[in-house]
């Protein structure tokens, strides 16, 4: 594996679980991650999820529209929006995907659920800012437990510890919409 390819991070500093029975089972041992890996099954997973987050049926989720940073077209992809102490976050789970480098190049954008979208401006967060968002997606956010290393019951500071593994942004809205 390449370390630019961004859809499976390298992260040398992360804990290796050991392997064979039992393992994560013991005191200390740590917890295994799963990796994301795009494939047909998660291309299929995101279309149906697309359409069901655009009319509004899924809960806490959007559809997330990006320019990309080469092409300059437009980018969609299922997300699942955080509020936490008063302000909207958006969390990447599965790490530096192809939707955060072109949120991190533009600085903008575009959050619709039915039917409806809406514009913001990103700021990424420090670790410190990141753990209790991260602790509460986890719990809302079922589907991606696998991927952290904290379990749901983890403290604000075991989830800072990975934050450099699930980037975190801040929302601003930015005061226009399109219908």
């Amino acid at each position: 594996m390449s370390s630019r390819d961004v859809n499976s991070p390298a992260q040398p500093d992360r804990p290796v679980p050991d392997e064979g029975p039992g393992a994560g089972n013991r005191p200390g041992a740590a917890r295994p991650i799963r990796r994301y890996r795009r494939g047909r099954a998660h291309r299929l997973e995101n279309a149906l999820m697309s359409a069901l987050v655009r009319a509004g049926v899924v809960p806490h989720s959007y559809l997330l529209t990006t320019r990309g940073r080469r092409t300059g077209r437009k980018r969609a992809n299922p997300v699942t929006v955080v509020e936490h102490a008063g302000r909207r976050w958006l969390v990447a789970p599965y790490g530096v995907v192809p939707w955060v480098l072109n949120a991190r190049a533009s600085g903008r954008i575009g959050l619709t659920r039915r039917f409806r979208t809406r514009h913001y401006t990103i700021r990424e967060v420090s670790a410190r800012e990141a753990g209790p968002v991260l602790q509460k997606y986890v719990a809302i956010a079922s589907a991606t437990r696998d991927y952290f290393q904290a379990d749901k019951n983890a403290s604000p500071e075991e989830f800072a510890a990975e934050a450099d593994r699930h980037p975190v942004f801040e929302l601003a809205l930015c005061g226009t919409s399109e219908g």
